[in-house]
This record gives C-alpha cells, sequence and structure tokens, in this order.
C-alpha cells in the first residue's frame, strides 16, 4: 500500500511550503488509518488455530460454571456442618385444668405453669468435623469432574477441529481432481470431434466428471457436518478459516511411566475422592457409636400465690439395639469403601490397556501413513503419468487414463482418511490431562515419537 504525495502543481502559489505539509500530514494519517483498518481486518479474519479453539471451547462452556456452582454449594454446606445444630425454643402452659370448677384457668391451680425453654443438642466436635470434612471432600470431587469436563472439551473440540481440517483438506483433493476430470472431457470432446477419438470416450469423461461431482457433493456435507460439531464447541465458524495443523508425531504420554501417569488421571481423580468421601462417612457411622446429648432448660411461671420455678433436663438416646443398628450402618460403610477402591483399580487397569492399545494403533497408523507417502501415492502418480504417455502416444485409451485418475484420488482421499485416523488418536492422547494439568507430572512433560 503506497500514496503520492508529490504536487508539483502547488509550487506556483504563495506558502506552498505550509500547504505541501498539510498535505503531508494528511497522506500519512491516511496510512496510518489504512495500516491499523488492514491489521484489525487481519486479526478478524486470523486462521483458527488448534489451541485457540481449545481455549475458546473451555472459555464458552456452561458446565465448568455449574461445576463451579457446586463446588461452591459443598464448601458452603461443609462450613454449615462444622457447627452445633439450632437451639430450640419450647414454650408452652403445663397442667392446665380442663374439668372441674378451675377448668381453663391459669392461675388458680398450683400446678398450672406458663412455660418457656431453650433445648440444644450437644453434636460432639468430632463429629461436627467429619461433617464438615466430608462436605469439603464434596468439593474436591466435584473439582476433579470439573478437570474430566475440561479434558473432555479440550479433546472433543480437538477432534471437531481435526475432522473439519481433514475435510477442508479433502475437498480441495476433489476440486483438484474435478479440474483435471474437467480438461480431460475437454480433451474427449476434442478429440471425437477432430475424428481422433470415439464417443465412448466423451462418455467415460462424462460418467468420471459426474463421480466426482457426486465425490465433491458427499465431502460438502462432510465439511457442513465438520462444522456443525466445532461450533458446538466454540459457536459460530462458518466465516472462519483453520489454521496449519499443529505438530502431531509426538505425544506426552512415556510407555515406559504409564502406569504412574495414568493414575493421576482425571477419572481416576473422582475415583480417589470418592473413596475418601466414603472412608470419612466410615469414620463418621464409627463416631454415631457415641449418642449426642440434649441438654434442656425451662423457666416456668405459676400464679403470684406460688413460686416459679425452674427445670433443667438431659436427654440421652438409648442404643439399646447397638448390634443391628449401629454396627450394621458402619458395616455398610466400609463396605462402600471397599467399593470405591475397588472400582478405581479397575478403572485404572482399563485405562492403562486402553491407552496402551491406543498408543500402538497411533504408532502403527503412523508407519502406515509414511507408506502412503513414501510409496503408494508417488506410485499412483506416475501410473497416471504414464496412463496419460501412452494415451497421447496412441497405445491406450482414455479409460485407462480416467482409471489411473480415479485410482489417484482414492489412494490421496484414502492417505487422508488414514491421517485423519491417526491424527484423532493422538488428539485422544494427547489430551487425556487438561493442557494446564500437564505441567503437574513430570512423566509426562517429554514427547513420545
Amino acid at each position: 500500500m503506497s500514496f503520492l504525495l508529490s504536487f508539483p502543481h502547488i509550487a506556483h502559489y504563495p506558502g506552498r511550503n505550509a500547504v505541501r505539509r498539510l498535505f503531508v500530514k494528511t497522506g500519512l494519517a491516511a496510512l496510518a488509518g489504512a495500516l491499523m483498518l488492514a491489521a484489525n481486518v487481519y486479526a478478524v479474519e486470523a486462521p483458527l488455530t488448534l489451541a485457540e479453539a481449545q481455549r475458546r471451547a473451555v472459555e464458552r462452556s456452561r458446565q465448568l460454571a455449574a461445576q463451579d456452582f457446586s463446588a461452591a454449594a459443598s464448601r458452603d454446606m461443609a462450613v454449615a456442618a462444622g457447627q452445633l445444630p439450632d437451639p430450640v425454643l419450647k414454650v408452652g402452659i403445663d397442667n392446665l385444668p380442663v374439668t372441674g370448677r378451675d377448668r381453663g384457668s391459669l392461675n388458680n391451680d398450683f400446678m398450672t405453669m406458663r412455660r418457656v425453654g431453650v433445648m440444644q443438642e450437644i453434636t460432639r466436635s468430632d463429629k461436627r468435623q467429619l461433617r464438615s470434612n466430608r462436605f469439603e471432600l464434596e468439593a474436591q470431587k466435584t473439582l476433579a469432574e470439573k478437570t474430566v469436563a475440561t479434558a473432555a472439551i479440550e479433546r472433543n473440540t480437538a477432534l471437531a477441529w481435526l475432522d473439519r481440517y481433514y475435510a477442508d483438506a479433502m475437498a480441495a483433493v476433489i476440486a483438484e481432481q474435478g479440474e483435471q476430470a474437467k480438461l480431460e472431457m475437454q480433451s474427449a470432446k476434442g478429440a471425437y470431434r477432430a475424428g481422433r477419438g470415439s464417443q465412448a470416450d466423451v462418455f467415460a469423461a462424462r460418467s468420471a466428471m459426474a463421480a466426482f461431482d457426486d465425490r465433491a457433493s458427499e465431502i460438502r456435507r462432510r465439511v457442513r457436518n465438520a462444522n456443525t460439531m466445532l461450533a458446538r464447541w466454540i459457536g459460530n465458524v462458518s466465516d472462519l478459516s483453520l489454521a496449519d495443523k499443529p505438530a502431531t508425531d509426538a505425544i506426552r504420554l512415556d510407555p515406559a511411566t504409564l502406569d504412574s501417569d495414568l493414575a493421576h488421571h482425571p477419572e481416576i481423580a473422582v475415583l480417589t475422592k470418592k473413596v475418601d468421601v466414603a472412608e470419612t462417612e466410615a469414620k463418621l457411622a464409627k463416631a454415631s457409636e457415641k449418642a449426642d446429648w440434649t441438654v434442656e432448660m425451662a423457666f416456668q411461671q405459676r400464679s403470684a400465690a406460688f413460686s416459679n420455678m425452674v427445670s433443667i433436663g438431659l436427654s440421652i438416646p438409648l442404643q439399646w439395639d447397638r448390634k443391628n443398628r449401629q454396627d450394621r450402618e458402619l458395616s455398610s460403610k466400609l463396605a462402600i469403601v471397599e467399593q470405591a477402591k475397588a472400582e478405581r483399580e479397575d478403572m485404572l487397569r482399563a485405562h492403562v490397556a486402553e491407552t496402551r492399545t491406543m498408543i500402538d494403533e497411533w504408532q502403527n497408523d503412523r508407519e502406515r501413513y509414511a507408506r502412503y507417502e513414501r510409496e503408494l501415492i508417488p506410485l499412483a502418480n506416475q501410473r497416471t503419468l504414464a496412463a496419460i504417455t501412452a494415451y497421447r502416444g496412441g497405445k491406450a485409451s482414455l479409460a485407462d487414463v480416467l482409471t489411473a485418475r480415479r485410482n489417484v484420488i482414492d489412494v490421496r482421499i484414502q492417505a487422508l482418511q488414514l491421517a485423519s485416523e491417526t491424527d484423532r488418536l493422538w488428539a485422544q492422547l494427547d489430551f487425556l490431562f487438561p493442557i494446564d494439568d500437564v505441567m503437574m507430572h513430570p512423566g509426562m512433560n517429554k514427547d513420545t515419537p
């Protein structure tokens, strides 16, 4: 972008230097404004990177906000559960006559009293602390579930981004081959009109063109579906182009330390917190073997002719069937602890096995894709070139050229499909943990090819 700031005609007028300076300043201001506008347009239309898509998806998620509210609710309950129960205000009338000449009278009978008192259940501090701890552990479990959700959002966004990326790549291949098909159809028509080709070649070229159009229609559907899934995570993507694909030839997991790394997997962390909650509930059941006492104090007012009174009371639950109540409750809670531990161990084994299988499949797919790039695609291109050369020399038919052309596109689409599956495995492996959580696990800080 440039501006021509030369105005020779103003030399004929007085004050030409001042006018020239004015025009120069105006031109520079216009240039600065144009550059700012261009920068803004570029910022708006900047290609969407995978990392930016993941950041937007996490920022946009309402599930993560809901889990924050859930954790805040549990922490508020932790504070409330650590307090003594509310005292109970008790008011009433004792010994009110209902028969005889004094019935309904509050003052004539010496036993009639107006009573006001307060009752307080005394929950031991260790039990209140355990109740508070339980809700705090629920909050921690919710935050662990938030970590699971964050990893899932980043992983699913990466999968959607890659699906759109490869759908665009396949569309480009189909478009390129479609242009070649148009040229071949034109060539077949020209050869037929010149008497060098047959009508069958023209029909074959038209059939090939129709096949390319059909494949292009299918690819457009895939692009639309990929856009829909990506928009599910980051919002409208109709006007967004994608940046280059990030490096996908290495993962952060190390097969040598896979067992210890996956012990910190977010889903395992959730089950660990579940074990902690179950153990706290078992401790609470053990503490409940000692019953809570209730104390009560009341002031009783009688008529002026009689003395007022004060009553003090103590209530103690009688655990007369501890074997079938308190002991059974404790046994139930201990069984839940063992259940949670077994579920955690089983999930860890499943994660390790599934992840090892995925790593092996990812490495095998990388080898296969390298073979496509090194051998299969070049061979298909050479076959097509040979068919075209033979056709031009009159040694092959147009059908041979079209067959070779279809083979090229099939091989290239297969290679892109394999690359897509390989990179999807990479995304599932690389985003088992949230991006911000990876640095907390030393075994995952090094890439594994």
